[in-house]
C-alpha cells in the first residue's frame, strides 16, 4: 500500500512537472492506428480498444507523452509491452473537440524514446457522444446555430461524427487552440495534419444493433470499408485510411436508402427520395466533364443525408454529408462536379486538391450555362479576395501564401482564380496533360505543379505562381493608360494600347477592342507595378476599350475602360 502511495505521488509530481512547461505537446505523431470501435447507439456509447505506434519527430529523447481524446471520454488503460504504464488523466481546454475541452492522459513512458524512434502502446477508453456545441456556445453563438454547425453525436436514431477538429473520438496530440484566438483552431488542425500525412488507419467497427427494427447502415470515408459481419445483434466493418492527412475519419449510422450510378451513392433518410434523385442525376451529366480533366473516379463519391435540415454540409475526401431537403438541379450539380473532382483527383496541397474543386464547378457552370455566368460564379468568390485586401495592414508579410496559409476561405477562393487564370494561359489542352502527368507521392517541391505546366504550355509562369502561389502580393490593378489609333494601308487600323499594373501581382489579362459591330480580343501580360504595350488590328476604328473581363481578380474595376479617340484620316 505504502509503495502505491509513494508511486501516485511520484506521477503526481511528475505530471505537475511536465504541466509547468517541460511537457513538448507535438514531439510525438501518431505513425499508424489499429483499433477496435464498439458503438451503442441506443446509449450513445462509443468504446475503443487497440494500437498505437508513436514516432518521436523532435530533436530529443522524450520520456513523456500526451494522448487526448474528447472530454466526454475516459481513459482506461494505456500498456507498452503488456505492461500498464502510469498516466494522468486531466481536462485540456480546447476547441479541436466540440466540447471545448479534451481528455488529456499524460503518460509516463517506460523509457525515453530517441529521436526518430517509435514505441507501440495498447490503449483503451471509453464514453458517451452527445450533441455538444460548448465551444460555440460560450463565445455567444445562438444555440440553434450552434447546434447547426456542430451536430455530431451517436444517437438512437441518427449518429454522424466527424474526427479531429470535431471531435476527437480517437487519440491525437496537439497543442491547444482555441476558436477565440483568429485562425489558431486551423493552424493547430494544419500542424497536425502535416505531422499525421502518411499515418494509417485501420478500424474495426461493431456497431450494436439489439433494437432496431431495421438494419441501419454505416458509412465511413475511408479508402475501403467492406462490411464483414451482420447479425440480429450487431454488423461489422474493417476500415482501412492510407492517409490521416487527406482525410479526417468520419462515420455515420442511420436508416439509409441508397440511389446508386456509375459514379455517385447517394444515402437518403425516409421522404428525401426526390432530392436523392436529384444529386444522382446531376452526377450522370457532370460525370463526362471531370473524366475529360481529371481522369476517371477512383471511388464512388459517398453523398451522405443529414438528420437536420439546418444542418451545415461537411465533406472529408468524396464525401460530402448535406441535408438533401430542398436541393435543387443547380446547386446538386455543382456539388456534384466538386465531388467527382475529390474521387477523381488528390493532392496533399490545399491549393491544388480544394482549388481544383471548385474550379470545377467553375467549368460545369460555363458547360451548362455559358461563359458569362462563370464568370459571375468566378467573381463571387474574388469578392473575398478584395474584401482581404481592404483589410491587409501595411507591411503584411507576403509569406502568408496558399502553400502557407491556414485560411480555409482564403485557399478556396484564391486558388479558383489562379487555377481559372492558369487554364486561360496554358490553354485547356496542356492543362489537361499537366493535371494527367500529376502523381501526389512526387509532390515534394511547391513548384511541382508549376513545372508540370510549364512543360505542357511551352512557358514559363515562374512570375506568375510567384506573385500568386508561393507569396502573397495582392491583387493587380489595371488602366489603360494610353490608346492612339492610326488608319493603315490599304484598309483597317492599328490601336497602340499602353495597360499599367499599379498592383502587386502581375497577370496576362484580356484586352477588349470594341468598334461598331465588332470586338477583338487579345491578351497581354503586365508584371506588377509594371506597363505593357500591345498593337490590335481592327477592320473599323474602336470606339471603347476595356482590360479585364472578370477573369482576373484585380482591387478596383471601375477604371478598366477607356475611351477612344476617333483616328484621323
Amino acid at each position: 500500500m505504502k509503495q502505491c502511495c509513494v508511486a501516485l505521488v511520484s506521477l503526481i509530481v511528475f505530471a505537475s512537472a511536465l504541466r509547468c512547461g517541460a511537457l513538448d505537446r507535438e514531439a510525438f505523431t501518431i505513425s499508424k492506428y489499429d483499433l477496435g470501435v464498439r458503438i451503442d447507439p441506443a446509449q450513445q456509447r462509443l468504446g475503443v480498444r487497440g494500437k498505437l505506434t508513436l514516432r518521436n519527430d523532435s530533436a530529443m529523447s522524450q520520456k513523456a507523452v500526451a494522448l487526448q481524446i474528447s472530454s466526454s471520454l475516459h481513459w482506461l488503460s494505456i500498456r507498452a509491452g503488456g505492461k500498464p504504464l502510469q498516466f494522468v488523466a486531466q481536462n485540456y481546454n480546447s476547441d479541436i473537440d466540440h466540447s471545448g475541452a479534451l481528455s488529456e492522459a499524460i503518460v509516463d513512458l517506460p523509457a525515453a524514446v530517441p529521436a526518430r524512434n517509435s514505441i507501440d502502446l495498447e490503449i483503451g477508453y471509453e464514453g458517451t457522444i452527445p450533441l455538444d456545441a460548448s465551444r460555440l456556445t460560450r463565445m455567444g453563438t445562438p444555440d440553434e446555430a450552434a447546434r447547426s454547425t456542430d451536430w455530431d453525436q451517436i444517437g438512437p436514431q441518427f449518429t454522424a461524427v466527424r474526427g479531429a477538429g470535431n471531435v476527437a473520438w480517437y487519440p491525437i496530440i496537439t497543442e491547444g487552440a482555441s476558436l477565440a484566438q483568429g485562425n489558431d483552431l486551423f493552424d493547430v488542425l494544419n500542424r497536425w495534419k502535416a505531422r499525421e500525412t502518411s499515418a494509417t488507419m485501420q478500424l474495426h467497427f461493431a456497431v450494436a444493433n439489439e433494437e432496431q427494427d431495421d438494419k441501419p447502415e454505416l458509412i465511413v470515408n475511408a479508402s475501403a470499408c467492406p462490411l464483414t459481419h451482420q447479425s440480429q445483434e450487431e454488423f461489422v466493418a474493417d476500415c482501412d485510411y492510407q492517409s490521416l492527412g487527406a482525410a479526417v475519419p468520419t462515420f455515420v449510422i442511420a436508416n439509409y436508402t441508397t440511389a446508386v450510378r456509375d459514379d455517385i451513392a447517394v444515402h437518403f433518410l425516409s421522404g428525401h427520395d426526390e432530392y436523392a434523385a436529384i444529386f444522382a442525376d446531376a452526377a450522370v451529366k457532370a460525370s463526362p466533364l471531370i473524366s475529360e480533366w481529371f481522369g476517371n473516379p477512383r471511388g464512388k463519391v459517398q453523398i451522405v443525408d443529414l438528420a437536420s435540415r439546418e444542418g451545415s454540409p461537411f465533406e472529408s475526401g468524396s464525401m460530402l454529408l448535406i441535408p438533401l431537403s430542398g436541393a435543387d438541379a443547380e446547386a446538386a450539380g455543382l456539388i456534384a462536379a466538386h465531388q467527382l473532382t475529390h474521387a477523381a483527383f488528390s493532392s496533399p496541397r490545399p491549393w491544388i486538391n480544394e482549388g481544383l474543386a471548385h474550379f470545377a464547378q467553375v467549368l460545369y457552370l460555363e458547360q451548362e450555362k455559358g461563359r458569362q455566368v462563370a464568370l459571375e460564379y468566378l467573381q463571387s468568390h474574388q469578392y473575398a479576395l478584395t474584401s482581404r485586401e481592404s483589410r491587409k495592414l501595411p507591411g503584411l508579410a507576403e509569406d502568408d501564401s496558399l502553400i502557407t496559409t491556414s485560411d480555409d476561405q482564403f485557399i478556396r477562393s484564391k486558388s479558383l482564380c489562379v487555377w481559372w487564370m492558369l487554364r486561360e494561359m496554358a490553354g485547356d489542352q496542356a492543362l489537361k496533360k499537366a493535371l494527367a502527368s500529376y502523381r501526389p507521392e512526387q509532390d515534394k517541391d511547391p513548384s511541382y505543379m508549376q513545372k508540370l505546366i510549364e512543360t505542357q504550355a511551352h512557358r514559363d509562369f515562374e512570375w506568375f505562381f510567384d506573385d500568386w502561389v508561393y507569396r502573397d502580393r495582392g491583387l493587380p490593378d489595371f488602366k489603360i493608360e494610353s490608346a492612339f489609333t492610326r488608319k493603315m494601308l490599304p484598309e483597317g487600323y492599328m490601336t497602340t494600347i499602353t495597360v499599367s499594373n499599379r498592383g502587386g501581382a502581375g497577370a496576362e489579362v484580356p484586352i477588349f477592342v470594341k468598334s461598331a459591330g465588332e470586338v477583338t480580343t487579345k491578351r497581354l501580360v503586365v508584371l506588377r507595378h509594371g506597363s505593357a504595350v500591345i498593337r490590335v488590328e481592327t477592320l473599323q476604328s474602336p470606339d471603347e476599350i476595356v482590360v479585364n473581363d472578370g477573369s482576373v481578380p484585380e482591387n478596383d474595376m471601375t477604371n478598366n475602360a477607356f475611351r477612344v479617340i476617333p483616328a484621323t484620316k
